[in-house]
């Protein structure tokens, strides 16, 4: 608990400084075309884990989802309550720990873009645990990875196979490739499509 009041106080106290170098004030460019490119997905809900501002989930809200960003920092959260009341589509924002929660309903997609790489390397096993959580079977799970070599972050690197073999016994990977990126992480992405079997 000691540890994860601290992480809680670490990112919180980045939001209260805006010193947020990771917030882009867009979504995903990964997220953006996997949008454009797949009109004819079934509408159902979504929640993005470490949302931030919630660029993300305005992103899926807007093609129609039911959009929930989930944040540790209370301070995200506040500001992206603030930033979706000015917005046409609806979402919500819940301020939880997405690693130690349960939703009271499971989700068709959950949506992360660089959250595996913001959490300590030894607690992958419970990101892993949450998201059997939070996706309903037969859901999906997208997620852009951060491959870079960093053992000293947040960002904590990761490589394609250290993902696979973590989620390949309990995730069917439907796709896996390089995602458009902001201009100072292009070629460092890799985005994973995820399907959780029935």
């Amino acid at each position: 608990m000691v540890w994860l009041m601290s992480e809680l106080d670490h990112w919180e106290t980045c939001y209260q400084k805006k010193d947020t170098p990771w917030d882009k004030g867009e979504p995903s460019p990964g997220l953006v075309d996997f949008l454009a490119e797949h009109t004819q997905l079934e509408r159902g809900t979504v929640c993005v884990p470490g949302c931030g501002m919630g660029h993300d989930v305005h992103a899926w809200a807007s093609k129609g989802f039911t959009a929930t960003g989930v944040d540790i920092a209370p301070s995200a959260v506040e500001r992206a309550r603030d930033h979706a009341s000015t917005q046409a589509h609806t979402c919500s924002f819940h301020h939880g720990d997405f690693l130690e929660e349960s939703p009271e309903t499971p989700f068709d997609w959950v949506f992360e873009h660089t959250f595996y790489c913001a959490i300590q390397p030894d607690r992958r096993n419970d990101y892993l645990q949450a998201m059997l959580r939070w996706i309903k079977p037969g859901g999906s799970l997208l997620a852009v990875n951060y491959l870079i070599p960093d053992e000293d972050g947040p960002p904590f690197g990761t490589t394609r196979d250290e993902v696979f073999q973590r989620f390949s016994p309990h995730f069917e990977l439907k796709k896996d490739w390089v995602p458009r990126s902001y201009p100072n992480r292009t070629g460092l992405e890799r985005m994973f499509w995820w399907r959780k079997p029935l």
